[in-house]
């Protein structure tokens, strides 16, 4: 299959983020860092950190009931709900069932997905694939982290780089989905470009200490260079099995995991008349929810509107990756 044809398309995006701030001004406070440091490596000024209410659960719930209205959609005309998270605190329950339930969706099909920061990638993959089977008519992809769960507070080079966030997308195939292929502007999401190095899987790991305390930890230079070196073939394939030259895209929404990764791999795709969404500078890296949150804001701001071409794409642990090139309704 390759081409964006008409069919599935993110028909309404939502976000969510935590009200309280953390600048780099306070982590100055109590890590040996600063401002311009943290700024000079990861393009970061501040993140958000979730207050004892911001669960995966309330947040995803959040996220999820603003993507619903954005795309006009009651949630009894929801089938399915995929749940993507990698910092949830237990496996069993799943947060699936609970967001569903807190958005009036009955009896929807719900499944959790984990997937790293790649997660909503595959999400919204695996979603498209419902819709396009179907299986299911709507589907809501919802990505919730909580990454200051899993970082050591003291360890200066992790402390600065996380936040939390929620991140939504319904997909379904919008109305006038014909009208629109006949036009020439599809909305739609075209295939995925995925892949994984399971290999490398220790690259970013949750950790137990002697003390019995669990926290995530990174090889920053090595998965730096892996992102920079190995990734720019995934994002254009991606393009290529949509049909649309990077010279098409009005926009590049990458995992905001370091702002010098992202520009990096920006400029290496060869599409300088993109917007390239900067969702980290105060978010920070919210893993899987980064790329719908920084979608939500281009959105919102009126960046992007319908019938742009979009890359999605993201990263991180696992290593897995995953990317598609999509157009706004």
């Amino acid at each position: 299959m390759s081409g964006i044809a008409a069919g599935p398309a993110i028909l309404g995006v939502g976000a969510y983020r935590p009200a309280t701030r953390l600048t780099n001004a306070d982590l100055e406070a109590t890590l040996d860092t600063s401002d311009e440091w943290i700024t000079r490596r990861t393009g970061i000024s501040e993140r958000r950190v979730a207050g004892p209410d911001d669960t995966l659960v309330a947040m995803g719930i959040d996220a999820g009931g603003k993507a619903l209205a954005a795309a006009g959609v009651l949630p009894s005309e929801v089938d399915l709900v995929i749940a993507v998270s990698c910092t949830a605190q237990a496996p069993i329950p799943g947060i699936g069932p609970r967001i569903a339930s807190g958005l009036g969706i009955p009896a929807a099909g719900s499944f959790d997905l984990n997937a790293g920061c790649a997660g909503f990638c595959y999400g919204v993959a695996a979603a498209a694939d419902f819709v396009r089977s179907g299986s299911a008519r709507r589907v809501l992809v919802v990505a919730s982290e909580r990454l200051t769960d899993w970082v050591d507070k003291s360890d200066r080079g992790m402390a600065i780089l996380f936040g939390d966030a929620a991140g939504a997308a319904l997909v379904g195939v919008p109305d006038g989905a014909a009208d629109a292929a006949s036009d020439g502007v599809p909305a739609s999401i075209g295939p995925v470009a995925w892949g994984s190095d399971g290999g490398a899987y220790n690259a970013i790991e949750i950790r137990e200490r002697e003390t019995g305390e669990k926290f995530m930890e990174m090889e920053g230079s090595a998965v730096f260079r892996w992102a920079t070196t190995q990734l720019v073939p995934v994002a254009l394939t991606a393009c290529e099995r949509a049909g649309v030259l990077p010279s098409e895209l009005s926009a590049i929404v990458l995992h905001q995991a370091n702002l010098r990764i992202t520009e990096s791999i920006a400029r290496s795709l060869g599409a300088p008349q993109a917007i390239l969404a900067r969702d980290i500078v105060d978010a920070g890296n919210t893993s899987a929810a980064s790329v719908p949150l920084a979608l939500s804001r281009l959105i919102e701001e009126g960046q992007v509107g319908s019938g742009d071409a979009i890359l999605l794409f993201a990263f991180g642990a696992g290593l897995t990756y995953a990317g598609q090139v999509i157009r706004l309704p």
